[in-house]
């Protein structure tokens, strides 16, 4: 049994040398046509990684000639489909911007945008391929308008843009931790202006009135008149939206208290 067992080693053990020695004899023959046709080969077979390392040899080769654009779009798909995301955007991107007259010119766009989401991370994490997605997929939008593709780069985008939101509410918060008010304010503020139907706004904006409270207490004399009375547009602002809540009583002590500091300023 040990010697069968060591001859089908020895067996798969050959094969596997033969199947790399024939990729290796393809790739240094220096045959562009030889290589266009194996590279073809391993992409239908799903050898991504062989057919990718093909077309990208021969790629100067047929440069200005029909099979350019096959070999473009194919080489781009590889990397998708390997998983390779960063160069699929871009090699998609340059294959739409290339052969416009393209017929694979929509699928191309499409699946640059949809490999930037596939790279958009956590949300607390950096969020640049995130709004890199949100802009693809808007072009791709705006690009084919009738594509059967329009609602689910939509939903994409709707799900995209929930990211940027929590990362932006996260960061307003840690802000507002950390004591550094008047970033806590510039930063929720910005939110509420790019998400204005967050289901995060009465936080947020309850996060604004106690960084602008706290902010004010905490300034120089000279400042403080000044930040009271921004503090109680603030807490208006939030009573006017989120009088029903359950903080609205909170903030208008806040309020409160803020305008009876304020008339002993003006009172001397």
């Amino acid at each position: 049994m040990k010697a069968i067992a060591s001859t089908i080693t020895f067996c798969l053990l050959i094969l596997s040398i033969g199947c790399r020695s024939n990729f290796e004899q393809i790739r240094t023959s220096g045959d562009p046509t030889k290589m266009y046709e194996k590279a073809n080969a391993y992409f239908e077979e799903g050898e991504y990684s062989k057919a990718i390392s093909l077309y990208e040899l021969i790629i100067p080769s047929f440069r200005g000639k029909a099979e350019a654009e096959q070999i473009a779009f194919q080489f781009a798909k590889a990397n998708y489909l390997r998983g390779s995301f960063t160069s699929s955007s871009h090699y998609f991107r340059s294959f739409a911007e290339t052969f416009r007259a393209s017929p694979n010119r929509e699928e191309a766009m499409f699946l640059s945008a949809y490999s930037n989401y596939k790279l958009s991370p956590r949300h607390k994490l950096d969020q640049a391929a995130t709004q890199k997605a949100i802009d693809d997929f808007q072009i791709f939008v705006n690009t084919f308008p009738n594509s059967e593709r329009i609602s689910e780069c939509n939903q994409y985008i709707d799900q995209l843009r929930v990211k940027l939101e929590e990362k932006a509410f996260d960061s307003g918060k840690l802000y507002f931790q950390t004591r550094n008010y008047s970033s806590a304010i510039q930063t929720l503020e910005n939110m509420l202006k790019d998400f204005p139907d967050s289901s995060r706004s009465e936080e947020a904006r309850y996060l604004i009135v106690k960084a602008s409270l706290d902010w004010a207490d905490n300034s120089i004399f000279t400042r403080q008149e000044e930040r009271y009375k921004k503090t109680v547009e603030r807490c208006t602002s939030y009573i006017k939206r989120h009088g029903n809540s359950e903080r609205s009583e909170e903030v208008i002590s806040y309020k409160d208290k803020c305008e009876k500091q304020i008339n002993s300023f003006q009172n001397g």
